[in-house]
């Protein structure tokens, strides 16, 4: 693939940056992200993976642009309330880069249909707003092989990891949270949110994409970033592989 003179002035800062290059830039163009949740989270995952020239971009979400979402979700605006969040984020990336495409998904998803959409992804972003979501979109990527960034925030405080439990000595999202816990979903109209918080979760999901589809610097995976803005604080945990977990045996 030749990039066009557009495309290398539009990924300029990408190419002079010697860990991407002409070379990663090619391969974003040819990648494929899964993106589930295109809310507080997802809307900045949207945005900068678009913006990147991450070249097809699946996104899946049922919900509708509401009024109280607007306090978080940047990529919406008020005209845009009543309207799919998916079909409004598709008109939204057709406008910021046509080397793009959005594929909106605006239906719920479960562990068996979840599994269909991970072919031919590079990396799947699970920004989404219930615990069962999650849990079928890991163990789906998990089957696949496909690299899950798993973002999730809450209040003043949100969390960050890469998985791909697949390989010796990485963990999957179930070394992190067990065998099918039984907790209770908790929304952000139950117990609020920072608006900017999810702002900074959904950057650095982006910024973990992009570095599965091209890696540079430290590899993440196997490490969880807990921010806590009431403390200014952001901490990295060694996450180990479970020995007991399904994806060590």
């Amino acid at each position: 693939m030749i990039l066009k003179d557009e495309q290398l002035d539009r990924y300029a800062r990408h190419i002079i940056l010697k860990e991407i290059g002409g070379g990663g830039q090619t391969r974003l163009l040819k990648a494929h992200a899964l993106i589930i949740g295109a809310g507080g989270i997802g809307s900045p995952v949207i945005q900068y993976l678009a913006a990147a020239g991450v070249g097809k971009l699946t996104v899946v979400d049922d919900d509708r642009v509401s009024l109280s979402n607007l306090q978080r979700q940047t990529l919406f605006g008020t005209r845009d309330v009543g309207h799919s969040k998916v079909v409004v984020a598709a008109n939204a990336v057709q406008r910021m880069n046509p080397d793009v495409t959005l594929v909106p998904i605006g239906r719920r998803i479960d562990a068996e249909s979840v599994r269909p959409l991970l072919e031919g992804v590079d990396v799947v972003i699970d920004g989404s707003d219930n615990f069962a979501t999650r849990l079928a979109v890991a163990d789906a990527a998990l089957a696949a092989r496909v690299p899950l960034v798993s973002a999730a925030v809450g209040q003043f405080e949100g969390q960050l990891a890469v998985y791909r439990g697949w390989e010796p000595g990485k963990p999957c999202y179930r070394c992190l949270v067990g065998d099918d816990p039984d907790r209770p979903d908790v929304s952000c109209s139950d117990q609020g949110v920072l608006g900017a918080l999810t702002g900074v979760l959904g950057s650095l999901a982006a910024i973990e994409a992009v570095r599965q589809i091209v890696p540079f610097g430290e590899d993440s995976a196997g490490q969880l970033l807990l921010i806590d803005a009431l403390a200014f604080r952001f901490r990295t945990l060694a996450m180990p592989k479970d020995p007991g977990c399904r994806c060590a045996a």
